[in-house]
């Protein structure tokens, strides 16, 4: 053999090796633990669209999620000495309509307005010929699938079919939408009876019992909606599970899982080996351009526990469910190699850019991205969803599929995107490797009319391809950033609330930041525009804004304005002609004007001039509030008009219903024209200052005269033997302003100690749910740790226990820690005002 020819020889066993090892990166470790057993627990958060929790406490126990329930299928498997264990979600195929929901078909139905004279309507021979013909779903304005406008209080729908056989044998599913008060009958028995709350695509499996109902021939489904307040809903139909083919049968034994603010740590037994995975969501809020990139990492990492050494496969999986709205629409595959990563990408036919709106939605245009290292040792391909979990149990490996061979209909036929890593020998060293996962939404959000891109691309300058890169090029110091982030952020949070209240900082940090979305608007404006998940789908609320504020404030003040700046545009524009601040901007994710029916005129104004006042304060200076004082000012004699005994009107506790008199609603208002007087104050406009405080001041004391209420104050000024959470009043506290006597604060954390039930302390005196949000404030009024621990405490007992098993929900019950209604919305930003306390608290000083 010539020297030549040898050294090309040992040249490219050297670059084998290499692409071999590519995939071994160093280990991640942490020593910090989270003894929180979360509701929901974080695994790719990005943005209302993109991202995925598991619902279980074993991350194999149920499928990987959206945070609206819907399925976002991810797989991982693991092969040890030819034995395959499963450590990451389920194999769970979409369920087939055996008679659709409007989201896969508009279907007729027959309704009526008016309440039926008896129950005869439930049953199959009912004569509904003189009800109104009408298609689902039935419902009020910007509800999802809306084929059928409903705007009274009660609807009453029927909707019978025809089956070809029996139900009987087969797993059969009712899938149902409604808001509010719910009841559904099948051929005359009840199914669901819901109580107050609102859900899109619930299921329910059928018992045996209604599953005997469903003959050959007609049947028929009756229900009745009760629209409680705000929107309407109604939508239902039934579904075949398909019989599993189980590849994965086998599942790990999970020895331990860890929520940080950046991480989600994962610790499993895999026979003679130990495996560890990371899911990392890099949302460093000092580094725009990284908070704002649409890739999340998963990380493995595997080491023998036994002291031999044992040949190992990894296997991940997810499916194009990430890129639809409904598994009904017909998608498109492509296969990229690229700066050596393979990329499996994968989107919808249609490609509708910004063509739905809604609370219930998931995104259905743009591209998602599955990819991994291009070495020898790697492998990423699709293929059938059976097949390719046979192929790698039999081989540790999988084979390609021409992307022209795969189906475009999930429902008949599902194809994954999968990847796999051949890690060799592994011994007690730890070998490791990472994919990434990733979504170009093409454009993000539709601004008053303008079609805007988030904000990563800066203006068309930053691709995909880029963006990835980016990501893959920072691994190793991106990772380190997180870890110093997480150790920094929970050791000052423990230092500010003890330990249950940084593992619940931890629990929320993600959550609350990926419920916004990052842009500029066109004049280069910073926009963070926030989803109301799970209640109304509203974009930009203000008073979502108000309660998540304290996160922001802390670790980026040009956030804050990013959650301000659309408000202000639209009243400064002329498109919001009003002397109060709007409620929205529009239904996520068209942001056009307000969409929600019923103004909040104190509730808004007054959260637009605290967030001012607040932001004034942080960075030391009143210069983004001199920007838009002449709006300020407007909002400041509204409230110096209207704001001290309110009128019956909505408050930010809409759920709650209208209040005349609110005392809390009265707190806010003051503290709004306390607020505005500082930033006077800061600009150098004495006399303006000295006029709002001293009218403030004025209506701190009268508020006191009219609240009191002996041991207490009132829930409504008219009402005695009431009583509310004041946790407007924590602003007298922060921005250091002083204008209501102490007393206050400590007569009302002294009576609050006493009405706590075991998940915590009721929102007001009429139920016995809360919002804990405003518990997390109402504590920092305590004037000792103690205090605050008790109020504390339970919420973060309701966070560990509750059997509601979603992203965390901010309004439950208190005596049993049920979810009553929201989920993975950003208001848990209020959690961390205890921290902004300490920060504010340190630069007073």
């Amino acid at each position: 053999m010539s020297k030549k020819i040898l050294f090309l020889y040992f040249l490219l066993i050297a670059l084998l090796v290499s692409c071999q090892e590519s995939t071994s990166i160093k280990p991640i470790t942490s020593d910090l633990v989270n003894n929180l057993r979360a509701p929901a627990y974080p695994l790719v958060t990005v943005d209302p669209y993109f991202g995925a929790w598991s619902f279980a406490d074993n991350l194999y126990d149920d499928p990987v999620r959206h945070w609206t329930g819907k399925d976002f299928s991810l797989i991982g498997a693991i092969r040890v000495d030819g034995e395959t264990y499963r450590f990451l979600g389920t194999e769970n195929l979409p369920l087939k309509p055996v008679l659709p929901t409007a989201n896969e078909e508009k279907w007729e139905g027959a309704y009526t307005l008016q309440q039926p004279k008896n129950d005869s309507w439930l049953s199959l021979d009912f004569n509904d010929s003189d009800w109104t013909k009408g298609q689902a779903a039935f419902g009020t304005d910007n509800e999802p699938n809306l084929a059928t406008s409903w705007n009274t209080k009660d609807i009453w729908v029927r909707r019978t079919f025809d089956l070809p056989e029996d139900l009987q044998d087969k797993t059969i599913f009712l899938k149902y939408s409604h808001d509010d008060n719910f009841e559904l009958y099948i051929n005359g028995t009840k199914v669901i009876d819901t109580g107050y709350a609102w859900k899109y695509n619930a299921l329910e499996e059928l018992s045996d019992e209604i599953k005997a109902t469903l003959k050959k021939g007609k049947n028929v489904i009756a229900a009745h909606c009760h629209n409680r307040t705000g929107g309407g809903h109604v939508d239902f139909g039934l579904f075949e599970k398909e019989t599993n083919k189980e590849a994965f049968t086998q599942p790990a034994v999970q020895k331990s899982a860890n929520v940080l603010p950046t991480q989600t740590f994962y610790t499993f037994e895999c026979g003679p080996v130990e495996l560890d995975v990371i899911f990392t969501a890099p949302l460093l809020m000092d580094d725009l351009d990284l908070l704002s990139r649409p890739v999340n990492y998963l990380t493995y990492q595997v080491r023998s526990s036994d002291g031999q050494q044992h040949d190992v496969q990894i296997y991940l999986e997810t499916t194009p469910q990430w890129a639809v709205n409904s598994d009904n629409q017909p998608v498109d595959f492509e296969r990229i190699e690229r700066d050596g990563w393979t990329y499996l990408k994968t989107g919808t036919k249609e490609q509708p850019v910004l063509q739905k709106k809604g609370d219930d939605l998931r995104i259905d245009w743009g591209y998602f991205y599955m990819a991994g290292a291009l070495t020898p040792a790697t492998g990423a391909e699709f293929g059938d969803y059976w097949q390719a979990k046979k192929t790698f149990v039999e081989t540790g490996k999988v084979t390609a599929t021409p992307t022209d061979s795969l189906s475009a209909n999930m429902t008949q036929e599902m194809s994954v995107l999968s990847y796999t890593a051949d890690l060799g020998k592994v011994s007690d060293k730890t070998k490791s490797g990472y994919v990434l996962l990733g979504y170009d939404d093409l454009y993000s959000i539709q601004y008053f009319e303008k079609n805007l891109p988030a904000y990563w691309k800066q203006d068309g300058q930053v691709d995909i391809f880029q963006a990835f890169k980016q990501a893959a090029d920072g691994y190793a110091s991106i990772m380190d950033r997180c870890a110093r982030f997480n150790e920094e952020m929970m050791a000052e949070a423990k230092e500010a609330g003890g330990d249950k209240y940084a593992e619940l900082c931890a629990l929320v940090y993600r959550q609350a930041i990926s419920a916004h979305k990052l842009l500029k608007d066109t004049d280069g404006n910073l926009l963070f525009l926030s989803k109301e998940n799970n209640s109304n789908g509203c974009i930009g609320t203000v008073d979502l804004s108000y309660p998540s504020s304290p996160l922001f404030l802390i670790y980026n003040p040009e956030l804050v304005k990013g959650l301000m700046n659309h408000i202000f545009y639209y009243s400064e524009s002329g498109k919001w002609t009003k002397p109060f601040a709007a409620h929205d901007v529009g239904t996520y994710p068209l942001a056009n004007g307000q969409v929600y029916g019923e103004d909040m005129p104190i509730e808004e104004s007054g959260n637009m001039l605290i967030m001012t006042a607040a932001l004034a304060a942080v960075e030391g200076n009143a210069d983004y509030a001199a920007k838009h004082w002449e709006t300020l000012t407007t909002w400041t004699d509204y409230l110096v008009k209207e704001g001290l005994d309110p009128a019956n009107q909505l408050c930010t506790d809409d759920f709650a219903g209208h209040l005349a008199h609110n005392a809390n609603l009265s707190i806010k208002a003051i503290m709004g024209i306390a607020g505005y007087s500082k930033l006077a104050d800061m600009l150098g406009k004495k006399d303006v200052a000295g006029k709002y405080l001293q009218a403030a001041k004025d209506m701190a004391v009268e508020w006191e005269r009219m609240a009191n209420d002996g041991d207490h104050y009132k829930l409504t000024f008219d009402r005695t033997g009431t009583w509310s959470q004041k946790y407007n009043l924590i602003w007298d506290k922060l921005l250091d302003i002083h204008i209501f006597d102490p007393e206050i604060a400590r007569k009302e954390i002294a009576y609050y100690l006493t009405q706590q039930n075991t998940y915590g302390l009721p929102l007001d005196s009429r139920k016995t749910y809360t919002k804990s949000d405003w518990i997390m404030w109402t504590a920092v009024l305590a004037e000792n740790p103690e205090d605050f621990y008790a109020l504390v405490d339970p919420v973060y007992k309701y966070a560990n226990e509750t059997t509601s098993r979603v992203p965390l929900s901010d309004w439950h019950e208190t005596v049993d820690g049920t979810q009553v209604g929201f989920k993975a919305r950003s208001v848990v930003g209020a959690y961390f005002i205890k921290m902004l306390e300490e920060k504010l608290s340190s630069e007073n000083k």
